[in-house]
């Protein structure tokens, strides 16, 4: 493996240890969360210690709760004892190197994350915002404490140790053809129309899935049979957001616009027809400062990409996705005294 997570507590006795922090929904299962804790364990006395999973929307700054409103709320949690020892997994590739670098008395642990569960989104801050950034999360804690589930025991940070992961959407093998679209506009003064037809079938694959960073072909067809001239064609992908855990918030924001015309011979005179493929690539570089903007979950100082489509499973309560992520290709020609 490329490279070992960890993170000490403040205390000193506890050291997470985690193999990778992107972990892919195959759409019929998850990988597994194989960690591992070293432990030191001479300031214990009688504690315990755990390692948590849990996944959480998390919708505002963690100073609110200083004020008395919570600023996350539980999904999914799944907790396990290490010391003394009551969760014994069965060692995986992962483990056993893990093991090698923690050296002794260190604990192997594993989580399953449920496949109905959310993939990792978090909304992009804005300059001036601080702490960490709204939507879905999972983390991977580990701690000291006397009982299981006490909410009356306060946990001090100092006896934590924690990692956030992320669950990321996987590419399904099947998706639906690729969509079309087609309108007929009329002007005044123009005793025919124009007509516009797009599609985004790709001819070198059966089904349509595009990757982060990937160029994404658009076909094209205009047929002017007014007396106007199409001066330029715009092309606009928009990203809707619609948060459904706690309320009825949806927003959209456009990730992508560009102009297609004059230098590249795009006008379509009157009478005249138009057919070609329109290349365009939506990056979250191009979107550095749109605040609230859906990402693939943001790791520490690890870059990102504009947040994954949500692929919703037969079954699954919308309101356990917590964030619903779309996106929709607007295309707009601009005629000339036609608007």
């Amino acid at each position: 493996f490329h490279r070992v997570f960890k993170k000490t507590s403040g205390n000193g006795g506890l050291t997470l240890y985690l193999g990778k922090r992107d972990y892919v929904d195959h759409v019929s299962s998850v990988d597994k969360v194989d960690g591992v804790v070293k432990l030191d364990t001479a300031d214990f006395g009688d504690r315990k210690v755990f390692v948590q999973l849990a996944c959480a929307f998390r919708y505002g700054s963690e100073d609110l709760d200083v004020i008395g409103l919570s600023f996350r709320k539980d999904i999914w949690i799944q907790q396990v004892q290490i010391y003394p020892e009551s969760h014994k997994p069965q060692l995986s590739a992962m483990h056993d190197t893990l093991l090698k670098k923690a050296g002794d008395n260190a604990h192997a642990f594993t989580f399953e994350i449920p496949n109905n569960l959310p993939c990792s989104v978090s909304l992009q801050p804005g300059p001036d915002d601080k702490g960490k950034a709204c939507g879905v999360d999972f983390e991977v804690k580990t701690y000291l404490a006397k009982e299981k589930n006490n909410p009356d025991e306060t946990i001090e940070k100092k006896d934590t140790a924690r990692l956030i992961i992320r669950k990321v959407q996987y590419a399904p093998s099947e998706v639906g053809p690729g969509p079309k679209a087609d309108i007929c506009k009329s002007f005044m003064m123009s005793d025919k129309p124009v007509h516009l037809e797009a599609s985004m079938d790709k001819d070198y694959k059966v089904f349509l899935l595009y990757f982060h960073g990937e160029a994404i072909p658009i076909k094209v067809k205009i047929n002017n049979e007014s007396n106007k001239t199409v001066k330029k064609i715009k092309v606009t992908v928009d990203q809707t957001t619609d948060i459904v855990l706690y309320s009825a918030d949806k927003y959209t924001k456009t990730v992508f616009s560009q102009e297609f015309g004059y230098d590249d011979r795009r006008t379509v005179d009157p009478s005249g027809t138009f057919e070609n493929t329109l290349s365009i690539t939506p990056l979250l570089a191009e979107n550095k400062e749109k605040r609230g903007l859906s990402l693939d979950g943001r790791l520490k100082d690890e870059d990102t990409n504009l947040a994954s489509t949500t692929i919703i499973r037969q079954g699954v309560e919308k309101d356990m996705l917590g964030i619903l992520v779309s996106y929709k290709i607007k295309i707009n020609l601009m005629v000339a005294g036609g608007g």
